[in-house]
């Protein structure tokens, strides 16, 4: 050290310590709690401490992949849908090792999105110049678990609309009686009664208010309240007429109550399951060929097929999962092990069956 300068401070290491655990990102809406467990672990380590980490809700870490003696494997994904993306793999693995030569190209696809509405996942794929390089002819998507020996096939999709209704209304200090309130428009849309009358008729499948929005304190009337619902209407709805019904209710309920979609999937296509269709009879020939049970549905939620059936493309949603519990973004999600590994050679011969489809006349 020459003269004049001084030497760096050596900082506590307690501060030290403490400055590292502070870097650690555990603020929302993206919290690195693994980073935050892996920091724990080691000190626990190198203080010789034991450490327990307790899930809520599920028997073991959502992400550890742990398997217990029956061969369940527990973790997030085990049924939807890091699974099927494995099983996929490993299909095309052994058909390459094999040195199988078919008749059409096998592309994976891996695609973000799907959870939250697909949007800036296949949505716009599907739209973007190198999709349509690939001249795709039929598809395989997701499917769900069947707790009987069958396997459940899906054929199309219900539409997801997710639905807010605005109501404005006068406000006021919540000492006054104030008439023509955003509360009274919001108790008087009718919409959940009405369409739960529609579920119960079968013109719409499912249907959840799933957010209220609307004040800021218990002594102010606010201006404006907001109802949002989650609808999944069978293809066979009329949808144009559906709106114009949504848009009567709102008017009914009042002045100015408005509604905006925050998703509104329009297109209505379904893939063909009959007899005399090339790509049904490769599927389900092969799945008789392996002593498979098919039951033909129409998805309850929605995929990625919905925008693959929009541009033409037939698509087939299939997870083979039989004896199993659905429990897809449920608690103690699980897929047995031997279920999984059937689900491989399943594909294999379904993946092999599909691309020996000849081209028909009206493919490129």
């Amino acid at each position: 050290i020459t003269r004049g300068q001084s030497s760096p401070e050596v900082e506590d290491p307690s501060v030290s310590l403490f400055r590292e655990y502070l870097r650690l990102r555990t603020v929302h809406p993206d919290p690195d709690y693994d980073a935050a467990l892996r920091f724990l672990d080691r000190i626990a380590e190198e203080l010789g401490l034991p450490m327990k980490k307790i899930e809520e809700h599920w028997k073991y870490d959502a992400f550890s992949a742990f398997k217990d003696a029956e061969g369940n494997i527990y973790a997030r994904g085990s049924q939807d849908m890091k699974c099927v993306t494995i099983q996929y793999i490993q299909a095309v693995r052994r058909l390459k090792a094999e040195g199988r030569k078919l008749m059409r190209t096998v592309h994976l696809m891996f695609v973000p999105d799907e959870e939250v509405g697909g949007h800036k996942g296949m949505e716009t794929f599907v739209k973007h110049p190198e999709f349509q390089k690939l001249n795709i002819g039929f598809a395989l998507d997701e499917g769900l678990a069947n707790p009987g020996e069958a396997f459940t096939v899906f054929y199309g999709e219900r539409n997801p609309w997710w639905i807010t209704i605005h109501c404005p209304g006068s406000p006021g200090h919540g000492s006054r009686f104030v008439e023509n309130t955003a509360a009274e428009k919001l108790v008087r849309v009718d919409v959940q009664n009405q369409l739960i009358k529609l579920s119960k008729s079968k013109i719409i499948k499912s249907l959840n208010m799933t957010m209220v929005k609307g004040g800021v304190a218990y002594n102010v009337i606010p201006a404006e309240m907001d109802v949002s619902f989650d609808l999944r209407i069978p293809p066979t709805v009329n949808l144009q007429e559906f709106e114009r019904q949504i848009k009567d209710w709102c008017k009914e309920a009042g002045e100015d109550v408005t509604y905006e979609f925050a998703q509104k999937h329009m297109n209505q296509n379904v893939t063909s399951t009959e007899e005399n269709d090339p790509w049904w009879i490769a599927f389900s020939s092969a799945c008789k060929a392996m002593n498979l049970t098919l039951e033909k549905e129409i998805f309850p939620a929605a995929t990625d097929s919905r925008f693959i059936r929009a541009v033409g493309i037939p698509a087939i949603g299939f997870s083979p999962m039989n004896r199993t519990p659905i429990l897809l973004h449920d608690h103690n999600e699980y897929l047995n092990e031997q279920v999984f590994l059937k689900g491989i050679s399943v594909f294999e011969r379904l993946i092999s069956a599909l691309a020996s489809v000849p081209a028909s006349p009206d493919e490129a």
